[in-house]
């Protein structure tokens, strides 16, 4: 993918854009799919009801509004999770194969309340997860003298002079480096990570 000014976000609201759909897919399947194991989900059901979230976002993007709030995308895609879960707990129970306890629903109605704690841990959960992705996903766009220079002195927290020294180069080129690579990934997330 060519390096592009235009957030994955936007790029989502294409519908020929097989590319960034794909990316979404990479970047969230995972998180939900671990999301919804944790609340009693069944791994074979957890991917089917993966899948049905990721299809809600696809169908309803067109219609997503981001307010400009920190955190509106995070919400929204939580808000499909959890009507998603909802609405499998609802076919389990009517096919007597759950009981619909008050446990899974306190548990839905903390992830609706943006306040609670579940909610937050959510938040944190999407966002450091949406970056790392993001970041495995980047990773081929550079040249491997960039991406270490960025690894050491950014994830690992080297100071530049002791990274430019271990690289054999100049701290300028270190300082570039991660310049470049934060760029591509603010705009890689706008929107997605607030």
């Amino acid at each position: 993918m060519s390096e592009t000014s235009v957030s994955l976000l936007e790029r989502l609201r294409e519908p020929a854009d097989d590319a960034a759909w794909k990316r979404m897919v990479d970047l969230y399947a995972p998180l939900i799919h671990g999301w919804l194991r944790r609340h009693d989900v069944r791994a074979e059901d957890a991917e089917d009801l993966a899948q049905e979230v990721l299809g809600t976002a696809h169908r309803e993007l067109t219609r997503f509004e981001h307010n400009r709030r920190p955190g509106a995308f995070r919400c929204w895609l939580r808000t499909i999770t959890v009507n998603r879960l909802r609405a499998f707990w609802k076919r389990r129970q009517t096919r007597h194969e759950a009981s619909g306890d008050s446990d899974v629903e306190r548990r839905l109605a903390q992830l609706e309340d943006p306040a609670s704690g579940l909610s937050r841990l959510w938040d944190r959960e999407h966002d450091r997860h949406v970056l790392r992705r993001l970041l495995e996903l980047l990773e081929p766009e550079f040249t491997p003298a960039t991406w270490q220079a960025f690894r050491r002195l950014t994830l690992e927290e080297g100071r530049a002079a002791d990274v430019a020294a271990e690289l054999d180069t100049t701290v300028n080129a270190v300082l570039l480096a991660k310049s470049r690579v934060l760029r591509r990934l603010r705009r890689e997330a706008r929107g997605l990570v607030d």
